[in-house]
């Protein structure tokens, strides 16, 4: 509008403003509630989603302070057409850690938890298991002597749990377990342990034109049923850790058959390489919580031209979730945490930064 002030533009664009303690805009509106939750919305017209983009407050689970203006500030300089850090819609690419950056990773990984019940339920089956490591562990909830089996351990575990059995037969099961399984501090469902605040940033990077992806040391295949309908992200823009898989014809049909042998382990140096295969472009943003991911962030933004977006989840609230960083056997975050400060890395003080953790909060 000729005349109007220019609240409304982006920090590095208004005069005698501190990108480090400044709200960056200041004329934005609550999300779209489809986009909020994650969950696709067929009725949401481009139109919505344009507005949406130009919202009041498009975090409204996020305190005001550091971290959220500097989302809002990238978000703006590069969305903004015209502008010297302008980036075209199809180069607009997040990827996002998927385990303690969306949802709960504490006490342990939810695959994991899946791979220890299915060694439970496949047990009948297996009697040599009650005699032998690291089963054995399992089938007596024997933690210590479990984690003593080590990676070794982890890894038969997982090709005896997720293997032999069709791609279709493995959707079915992982689907099967998330709607029975329950977290066993919040008796909830894994599903609904996600992170409102990373749910309605998601909703606001494809508002703005981005395109979001998962980049996970979890099971690709573990993933794919269900991170559409929870975050908005379709199986195509998932990657992940995977087995191996067989082209076979079963009973006069094509099918894709998982094998007991490992594929390609999506974490730590493997996600920029993950990347790269699956996705084609680097990235813009990135955001993670642990070491696992140090990789990806150093990807994203080092040595790149242009703006670019680093972000950490560091888990500091106990009461509301769980506190921990350099000490912990999941989301062990260490050497990632001091490169954030080197690197100018935005870090999520969940505690501080989040009015709330869960959307039933």
């Amino acid at each position: 509008m000729a005349g109007a002030p220019n609240s409304c533009a982006p920090a590095w664009q208004r005069k005698g403003v501190d990108l480090e303690t400044d709200h960056p805009f200041s004329c934005y509106r609550s999300p779209h509630p489809a986009l909020v939750t994650g969950r696709p919305s067929l009725a949401l017209s481009l139109r919505s989603t344009s507005a949406l983009a130009q919202a009041r407050d498009p975090l409204p689970s996020w305190n005001e302070g550091a971290t959220k203006a500097s989302i809002l500030d990238f978000v703006a300089r590069v969305t903004t057409q015209g502008g010297p850090f302008f980036v075209p819609v199809e180069q607009r690419i997040a990827t996002f850690d998927n385990d303690g950056t969306l949802w709960v990773e504490q006490p342990m990984y939810v695959q994991l938890a899946f791979a220890l019940d299915r060694v439970k339920a496949m047990a009948p089956m297996h009697p040599e298991w009650k005699t032998t490591q690291p089963f054995a562990a399992v089938l007596d909830g024997d933690l210590k002597a479990l984690a003593a089996s080590g990676e070794k351990g982890l890894v038969e575990i997982i090709a005896v749990t997720h293997a032999g059995m069709t791609t279709a037969e493995f959707e079915k099961i992982v689907t099967d377990w998330l709607a029975t399984a329950r977290d066993p501090r919040f008796k909830r469902p894994h599903t609904e342990l996600v992170y409102q605040p990373m749910l309605e940033l998601l909703a606001y990077l494809r508002a703005s034109g981005f395109k979001t992806f998962i980049a996970s040391g979890g099971g690709i295949e573990f993933m794919r049923p269900w991170t559409e309908r929870i975050y908005g992200i379709p199986p195509e823009q998932v990657v992940g850790s995977s087995i191996k898989t067989r082209f076979e014809i079963k009973d006069g049909a094509p099918t894709l058959f998982r094998l007991p042998d490992i594929n390609f382990i999506d974490d730590k140096a493997g996600k920029p390489i993950g990347i790269n295969e699956h996705i084609g472009r680097r990235p813009i943003a990135a955001f993670g919580n642990s070491d696992g991911d140090l990789e990806m962030l150093q990807w994203t933004t080092l040595g790149a031209s242009g703006a670019r977006f680093g972000l950490i989840v560091h888990h500091t609230d106990a009461e509301r979730e769980y506190a921990y960083d350099r000490q912990s056997h999941f989301g062990k975050l260490d050497v990632a945490l001091d490169a954030a400060a080197v690197n100018k890395w935005a870090v999520v003080d969940m505690k501080k930064d989040w009015k709330r953790v869960f959307a039933f909060d």
